[in-house]
């Protein structure tokens, strides 16, 4: 059989996040998040699902380290709890560190590799009554916090993601209220995405004042979940100017300051006469902070899930109602959560997962290559990749192969880029079993492993058996 290598040394795992699988939201010391708050507020899309229980990864850590280890899995990308560690955005709490201190020791003593993630969206819900990411100091509160982790567990730790998708944390939770906190504030967002990577700076710029280098163990960088953006017709030109604004708001306001040291001039034209407190978001951007944003990190993670294809359509119209011929039996649009956003669609002719996102590897290599070519040559790690499926057991089994073949597809897209001299090192499947799927809850299923959510019995389905096989053997057959 004809296959594929990957290079020597790729990093092969699977990914998690604190608040999606811990439960245990008021043991030891735990005070509430965002996302707490969020999902229990009468009339949320939650109400009534929340992560109060989860995965109870809590209690059941090490039989689920034990499960990884059966698997062979390699690596493992996790959170560290916020409200945990310092309470109320407070005093350290060492209950809660504990805990991760005990993970990390159960990881490594299984021979995997630790990948950790300091903020995966919960903030402390006493930060964000004082203003939450839309207020400078919570950066400051996010250093204090972050450099307690460092200092409990970078004896073990070697790579250290600051954020997971700041997009999300900033323009769902600040300009669409879809994600915690819930705020539909507008311009906000940016204000928001602007203190986000003010936070990653410090932490950096921490770091490597501590001495801290990929050499000698302090690897740092940051997850962004890119997208590629084609207009939904290219000929017309209000929506080749949708595709530049969902770009400008969904990739560069990340990859700009973060390669070039700047916020790119269209950003500031498309929110020109948007206030936040009376004040532009530009005035938020202190003297010296892009200095500490711009700061050289090590690698750089992406998530991808799917491409999206915007189009400039007005609000006070229905969706399906311009969709008319052009897009038979299509899933409805999504609507941009930017300011003047418009809507995304999705793109025609492909097949879909069971969340209604399409399939398009190919869009995962050009996303990958304009990266390289237009940011950065640094090693990226792909860090959350996979499919929701409608999983069932059945005789104690269950076959996905809707995900492997996802999984498959993906992976081939991310050997096209190395054969096109991206500097692929990694792979992080989302996720390593299923969880609570923040705006969806317990009922999408991305795992690698199924997870009972009543008694709690863990079942590894066909795709983890076929990642385990895969992992080992650093190559992917070409069928």
């Amino acid at each position: 059989m004809t296959t594929r290598e990957f290079p020597p040394g790729f990093l092969w795992g699977a990914a998690a996040a604190a608040y999606q699988i811990e439960g245990a939201v008021d043991a030891d010391g735990r005070t509430p998040s965002i996302w707490d708050t969020f999902v229990t507020v009468p009339g949320a899309i939650l109400h009534g699902d929340n992560a109060d229980q989860a995965c109870q990864h809590y209690e059941r850590m090490p039989q689920d380290v034990a499960l990884m280890k059966q698997l062979g899995l390699p690596a493992y990308r996790f959170s560290v709890a916020w409200p945990r560690i310092r309470p109320d955005g407070g005093p350290v709490n060492r209950r809660g560190l504990d805990f991760y201190d005990r993970l990390t020791d159960e990881l490594l003593a299984a021979g995997i590799t630790p990948w950790l993630t300091l903020y995966h969206w919960d903030l402390p819900q006493a930060l964000e009554d004082a203003g939450g990411w839309t207020n400078r100091d919570t950066a400051h509160r996010f250093l204090d916090y972050a450099m307690t982790v460092h200092d409990a567990l970078g004896d073990r730790v070697h790579a250290w993601t600051t954020h997971n998708e700041p997009w999300c944390a900033a323009f769902m939770g600040y300009t669409n209220g879809g994600h915690a906190p819930g705020r539909q504030e507008g311009v906000a967002g940016v204000v928001a995405a602007h203190h986000l990577l003010l936070a990653h700076g410090l932490f950096v710029d921490e770091v490597r004042r501590r001495g801290g280098t990929a050499e000698n163990g302090g690897s740092v960088g940051i997850t962004l979940n890119l997208t590629v953006a084609d207009p939904f017709d290219p000929t017309r030109a209000a929506d080749v100017e949708a595709a530049r604004r969902l770009d400008g708001f969904h990739n560069r306001v990340f990859l700009d300051p973060l390669f070039r040291g700047r916020y790119a001039d269209d950003l500031a034209a498309d929110t020109e006469g948007m206030l936040f407190e009376g004040r532009r978001w530009q005035e938020f951007v202190h003297d010296g902070d892009l200095e500490l944003i711009g700061a050289p990190i090590d690698f750089l993670g992406v998530n991808f899930y799917h491409g999206d294809v915007p189009a400039a359509l007005p609000f006070d119209v229905e969706p399906d109602q311009l969709l008319g011929s052009r897009i038979e039996h299509a899933p409805r649009p999504r609507q941009s959560p930017y300011p003047g956003g418009g809507f995304v669609f999705p793109r025609t002719g492909l097949p879909t997962t069971a969340r209604d996102w399409e399939i398009d590897p190919g869009a995962l290599t050009r996303l990958l290559v304009r990266v390289k070519e237009e940011y950065t040559a640094l090693p990226v790690f792909i860090t959350e990749n996979g499919a929701m499926a409608d999983d069932v057991v059945e005789d104690g089994a269950v076959h996905d192969d809707g995900r492997r073949d996802y999984i498959e597809q993906h992976l081939h897209a991310v050997l096209d880029a190395i054969d096109k001299g991206v500097d692929v090192a990694g792979y992080f499947v989302w996720s390593f079993m299923d969880n609570f799927e923040w705006s969806y809850g317990h009922a999408h299923r991305f795992g690698l492993v199924h997870v009972d959510f009543d008694t709690q019995t863990r079942t590894p389905k066909d795709s983890a058996r076929w990642f385990s096989k895969l992992s080992a053997q650093n190559r992917l057959p070409v069928v």
